[in-house]
């Protein structure tokens, strides 16, 4: 429904709770299917569609005033295509915010004052990866968050130790950070909370 440097206002069939952090492609070409790049956002806001209509004209009609007959045209059109999209009888307005992205002069753990610690730059990519400790055959299925040329950071729902040693294989071979094939050996350097969730950022350093 609507775009702005912050975030995006959608419409979806179905209701979403505000902090939940979901995973967004943006822009998205249906055309390509499968396989689009992704990047972390977080639900700010969710309302029945109706209401966010009534609240928004009478915001833009307050705020407004000077816009041409035009324009306000135009916006309305806006909120009927988006409206035609989307064919449940219910349907509501989700605000999503894109999560900050890192500093390019911090490693993302930091103060902002202090330099990058990596000899190449963290890149921020968001593709499926299977995860399991060494001497586990049952993986886990996470998502990255950005990389570099030899480390990488990834959301889980699991708890790992600073030291413990990981298997690491990507779905996607077109998609992956890292070349070669098969499993990837790492070892875990740094474990933080996710903002506002129960995950965990789990970041390992590639042995191989």
């Amino acid at each position: 429904m609507d775009v702005s440097r912050g975030g995006l206002l959608v419409c979806t069939k179905e209701p979403h709770t505000s902090g939940v952090p979901v995973w967004v492609t943006f822009p998205f070409d249906a055309s390509l299917g499968d396989g689009q790049p992704e990047m972390l956002t977080r639900i700010v806001r969710c309302g029945e569609m109706l209401e966010v209509i009534r609240a928004t004209n009478a915001r833009e009609k307050v705020q407004s005033e000077s816009a041409s007959a035009a324009e306000r045209s135009a916006k309305l059109d806006q909120i009927a295509r988006a409206l035609a999209l989307c064919d449940a009888p219910a349907t509501f307005a989700v605000a999503i915010q894109f999560e900050e992205h890192t500093n390019a002069q911090s490693n993302g753990h930091a103060v902002r004052s202090e330099p990058e610690r990596r000899g190449s730059p963290r890149r921020d990519l968001a593709v499926p990866v299977r995860v399991r400790p060494a001497q586990i055959p049952w993986f886990e299925e996470a998502m990255t968050i950005d990389f570099s040329a030899k480390s990488l950071r990834f959301r889980s729902h699991r708890e790992y130790a600073v030291g413990e040693q990981l298997k690491i294989r990507f779905d996607d071979s077109t998609r992956k950070p890292w070349p070669g094939n098969g499993e990837f050996s790492s070892k875990v350097v740094r474990v933080a909370p996710a903002p506002d969730t129960f995950a965990l950022d789990v970041s390992v350093c590639r042995l191989s």
